[in-house]
């Protein structure tokens, strides 16, 4: 019984390294460029929750849905006015810049709202409910529902919508759906959109369960574990790959008396190493090439 619900805790631990690491493998899947900022917007996205939930007493739903819609936008134009200026050098300077970038938000959150440790109440906060001896809270609950409407909502997106198949074509292979007309660079604003978007998403659920403060940023490294674990360039494989590091962090948070003191806190990037050692491609990995505009 107590493993089952240690799983439990740890999909719905996973269920948010997924959520950040699917914004990874978006962008990278589009731009072959990795977004190490990732963390840092989801931080971003749970401050401005704080903010419209916490301080302005606006509606949870209402706010969630507006914190969504402010970092997605957010994203779009950290892609059209920061990212795109850098297109077509080295790999390594879009990572220099988003680590930059990271570091830019963090000072900028511990400016504006301080560096203490916020919290809002959320409908779930505190509510759990028994079933056959396992304790269930809600906001796990709603994390693990949260995700579940999320990817399918992104996947009919990504099926059936036109701007969704234009994103897929681009991703697949930019020059061609340049010549056949689609506005690749507007595409790839959407992109950084809607991962920026799936990031606030993730930092609005979490924040029942760590508050809000600048150090949840450090998530992103987990995430990007989670990614790799994956394969970069999987959407299913992000969620699964952080499914596997959530478990495997309650997992080890629980026996650390058998392995040793503080397994839980570097449990992800063991993970990580072994991965990159072993199967360096990840578990669902797209070989696919992308050929750029």
């Amino acid at each position: 019984m107590q493993l089952i619900q240690l799983l439990i805790d740890g999909i719905a631990s996973g269920c948010i390294y997924g959520l950040v690491a699917l914004g990874f493998v978006l962008i990278y899947k589009a731009t072959e460029t990795i977004n190490f900022a990732q963390g840092d917007i989801l931080m971003l996205g749970a401050f401005v929750a704080y903010s419209l939930i916490g301080i302005l007493g606006m509606d949870y739903l209402t706010g969630f849905a507006l914190t969504v819609l402010i970092i997605a936008v957010f994203g779009f134009f950290l892609d059209a006015v920061v990212v795109r200026q850098i297109i077509g050098q080295p790999a390594f300077a879009t990572v220099m810049l988003t680590i930059g970038l990271g570091f830019i938000f963090r000072g900028f959150a511990s400016i504006y709202w301080g560096t203490d440790i916020f919290s809002f109440s959320t409908p779930f906060s505190g509510k759990i409910t028994e079933f056959n001896g396992l304790i269930i809270s809600y906001v796990n609950l709603s994390i693990i529902v949260g995700t579940a409407v999320l990817m399918f909502a992104l996947y009919f997106f990504f099926t059936f919508s036109k701007i969704g198949v234009a994103m897929r074509a681009s991703s697949e292979n930019q020059l061609a759906a340049y010549y056949m007309g689609i506005p690749v660079k507007f595409i790839f604003s959407l992109i950084w959109s809607i991962s920026a978007g799936v990031a606030a998403v993730a930092g609005v659920l979490l924040a029942p369960i760590t508050l809000v403060d600048t150090s949840i940023s450090l998530i992103g490294l987990k995430a990007f574990a989670a990614a790799v674990l994956g394969g970069f360039g999987s959407i299913p494989g992000a969620i699964v790959g952080g499914i596997i590091i959530g478990i495997v962090e309650q997992l080890c948070g629980t026996y650390e008396n058998y392995l040793f003191e503080g397994v839980r806190e570097i449990s992800a990037y063991l993970v990580l190493i072994l991965t990159l050692i072993i199967y360096p491609r990840g578990l669902f990995s797209d070989k696919a090439e992308v050929k750029k505009v």
